[in-house]
């Protein structure tokens, strides 16, 4: 993996969410991690029309999700983002684990499942 995935990375397994959050409020968690790791990230960017991913740290794309999201829908999702340009890596943030590939187009792909983050299996 890339540095600048791994900065990414290492900022959001910092991340200690409360339970019965909403998807804003993870966002505003996640995007608080990634400053106080001192990295510059944009919200709600669009990649392509119709296609807006969550997060960009540089070629670093993040997207957020509650509960655990349907893994179809979700890896479609990814694959979209990961086809653009400005992707280098991605990483999905979950409440709940989902089994994903390492890599989707050619380009790395890490999660970041919060409930393990908290040390419990939901």
């Amino acid at each position: 993996m890339d540095g600048e995935l791994e900065q990414v990375l290492a900022a959001l397994r910092r991340l200690r969410v409360p339970l019965q959050r909403g998807e804003y409020d993870l966002h505003a968690l996640v995007g608080q991690a990634l400053t106080e790791a001192g990295i510059a990230w944009a919200h709600e960017v669009p990649l392509a029309p119709r296609c807006r991913i969550d997060f960009l740290c540089g070629g670093v794309g993040i997207e957020v999700k509650r509960g655990k999201p349907e893994r179809a829908r979700v890896r479609e999702q990814l694959r979209r983002y990961a086809g653009s340009e400005r992707i280098t890596a991605l990483v999905l943030v979950t409440e709940r684990q989902i089994d994903l590939p390492d890599s989707l187009c050619g380009k790395p792909l890490a999660a970041v499942c919060l409930n393990r983050l908290w040390g419990i299996a939901l």
